[in-house]
């Protein structure tokens, strides 16, 4: 018979994470005495889950900045590189994306969208786009669902394809 805490790793590792950092500070905090270093083991575990949740905003802000340079970019030679960018950030972050990851995406999704749009802002700059940067909107217009949906891409502003 499963336990709850072997469910629940099996069905959110992120929230599996939160959950055993605190039952280890929880034992450390009524002076287990065994021969574990729950102090340490708690701080580790809880670092392996928000790096997990960091590698998943990461690849969210660089599917932000793609989707960004796609839609408003006019250059053509690079379009080809941001979408096997965005589709190698999707694939990731299916592997890693949980519940609770979901919805801490959702509430930093603001966050990430102006990040992600500083960078775009940034390496349109570099390329003599700084026209087309200063259009990016400032909140996000796209919601969580389309940026993690594997088939979708914004059209271009200037009617280039990938065809094109």
């Amino acid at each position: 018979m499963a336990t709850k805490a072997a469910e629940l790793y099996k069905e959110d590792f992120y929230a599996w994470t939160r959950d055993q950092a605190a039952a280890l500070r929880r034992l450390a905090k009524h002076r287990w005495n065994g021969p574990l270093d729950l102090r340490h083991l708690a701080e580790e575990i809880h670092d392996v889950g928000s790096e997990r949740r960091d590698a998943v905003r990461s690849h969210v802000r660089r599917i932000i900045e793609h989707l960004l340079k796609l839609e408003y970019s006019r250059a053509r030679e690079p379009r080809g590189s941001w979408r096997s960018s965005i589709i190698n950030a999707r694939v990731e972050i299916e592997d890693k994306l949980t519940r609770s990851l979901r919805r801490d995406l959702a509430r930093q999704l603001p966050r990430l969208y102006g990040r992600g749009r500083l960078l775009a802002v940034d390496g349109m700059g570099t390329y003599g786009e700084a026209e087309d940067a200063r259009a990016l909107p400032t909140s996000c217009p796209y919601d969580l669902e389309a940026i993690l949906d594997l088939d979708w891409y914004p059209a271009s502003r200037h009617g280039l394809t990938d065809e094109s």
